[in-house]
């Protein structure tokens, strides 16, 4: 912990920290529409010589905020499909346990191999998160389409629970729940494996999940996307904290708690003020940025890789 206190003080100005809120407003207010905010608060850290792992984890406990923030704005949505919570939430918080635990008691060594490919995987994530959108509203259009017809059949019958096909939108009645299969929980836990262990583009890769296997609309998916992310997310932090002061010697700590509550301060904010962001900033310079600054955090991790620089 000593170290790191010192690299932090030594190395971090005051310009630096500002840059590190705006990047932290900027990754709450992407986590809420669009996910992947973790690419642009990570790069930037790694830029400014913050260890791997240390930013990774300083990182996500930051944003612990602002994903609460999201999902809050979320919450009715969340609500109208409460019961499949049931059975995600334990997977995503078993899945997040193991990934904290591999991020932190790892050597650092093997995370700064691995993490390059996972910074090319999330950075696949964003930049195919267009064509997955456009098939996951696609899924979700054909089953609105089919509950339609199904209410139609059922109106014609003289049914009268007409819209219970209609998952979270029923015209009378109490809305049906969607089910969760063994599938989307498997595939739900080895998400929040790897949110627990790299955090980023977790929210596209989970909005992929639930908008192929389970049977919600987009705005009812993208709720529990960002609970499950917000999940994700807590867990790992409280498995950081245990390990990194029951488990290791102050010397050997790795979070930066001044970043952490500067990142928080900035996701809180990003968080509030996501939905306005969407509506006026295009997508494609969204992406764009990201992809950007996850190249340039992907060249340094590699050249300090193989230069040791």
């Amino acid at each position: 912990m000593e170290a790191l206190a010192d690299f932090f003080l030594d190395d971090l100005s005051v310009a630096q920290l500002l840059l590190i809120l705006v990047a932290g407003i900027w990754a709450g207010a992407i986590n809420t529409v669009v996910g992947s905010g973790t690419l642009v608060t990570f790069p930037v850290l790694v830029a400014m010589g913050v260890p791997p792992v240390s930013a990774t984890v300083s990182n996500a406990m930051g944003l612990i905020a602002g994903n609460f923030t999201g999902a809050w704005g979320y919450r009715r949505e969340i609500r109208q499909v409460k019961s499949v919570l049931v059975k995600l939430i334990p997977a995503s918080v078993l899945g997040g346990v193991i990934g904290a635990v591999l991020l932190i008691t790892l050597p650092e060594e093997v995370f700064s191999r691995v993490a390059p490919i996972l910074i090319v995987v999330s950075l696949g994530f964003v930049i195919a998160q267009p064509k997955l959108s456009a098939w996951v509203r696609a899924r979700a259009a054909a089953r609105e389409k089919g509950a339609g017809g199904a209410d139609a059949s059922a109106k014609d019958a003289g049914s009268a629970d007409v819209g219970s096909a209609d998952v979270g939108t029923p015209k009378s009645g109490k809305p049906s729940m969607p089910t969760v299969g063994l599938a989307l929980m498997l595939l739900v836990f080895a998400a929040g494996i790897y949110g627990g262990y790299f955090v980023a583009a977790q929210g596209i890769l989970l909005m992929g999940i639930l908008g192929i296997f389970l049977m919600a609309n987009i705005q009812q998916a993208n709720g529990v996307k960002n609970l499950l992310v917000a999940v994700v997310n807590l867990t790992a932090a409280i498995s950081y904290m245990f390990v990194d002061y029951v488990l290791r010697d102050a010397g050997e700590r790795v979070i930066l708690w001044e970043i952490v509550v500067v990142i928080a301060v900035g996701s809180t904010l990003g968080g509030l003020v996501g939905a306005w962001v969407g509506r006026r900033l295009s997508p494609l310079v969204l992406r764009l940025i990201i992809v950007t600054l996850g190249l340039v955090a992907l060249f340094v991790m590699l050249r300090n890789l193989f230069l040791g620089g």
